[in-house]
């Protein structure tokens, strides 16, 4: 990581990050009356990791009603879950008042377009390899594993490694 990424790591206090596409592959299994899609399971410890670390943990999907990300957000505990937001912009500043943060002590990763106001205020920036051309162009960082498959690990050991030892 640059120094400069590293500098604006250290300002962190809460990751973002979307569903579908990042903690996912994006694609949904429809089974009978129920969609499924799958977490990977190292993503899931990376949560935990940067919980330990300090930083707070939410996510926030344009998709609503969503049994299987709200068993998955339960079992990790994330501090927020922000689900069927079109606006992301809205939800995000919404979430900067209610938590008391500035935008630029929340790192926030996403793979679409509809993502792309909440990249740009965010203070540190993430994509998953296949993202969507039009996001990667603007992101701070583009990471080398694909949505679903160990990007949201990729980025916490990236914040963890830049913060240092947990004391």
């Amino acid at each position: 990581m640059s120094s400069m990424l590293s500098s604006v790591v250290l300002r962190l206090r809460f990751l973002l990050f979307d569903v579908d596409g990042v903690l996912t592959d994006g694609r949904l299994y429809y089974i009978g009356d129920d969609i499924a899609v799958a977490f990977d399971t190292r993503d899931g410890l990376a949560v935990r990791r940067a919980r330990e670390a300090g930083l707070g943990m939410g996510l926030l999907s344009a998709r609503r009603d969503s049994p299987a990300v709200a068993r998955r957000a339960a079992d990790l505990g994330f501090d927020e879950v922000l689900l069927g937001c079109r606006d992301k912009a809205a939800a995000f500043a919404d979430l900067l008042e209610r938590r008391g943060l500035r935008a630029f002590e929340v790192a926030y990763v996403g793979d679409d377009l509809v993502d792309l106001p909440v990249l740009r205020a965010a203070g540190l920036s993430a994509a998953p390899a296949d993202a969507v051309a039009e996001v990667r162009e603007t992101v701070d960082l583009v990471l080398d594993a694909p949505g679903g498959r160990g990007a949201a690990r990729e980025l916490v050991d990236l914040i963890i490694d830049a913060l240092g030892p947990v004391s």
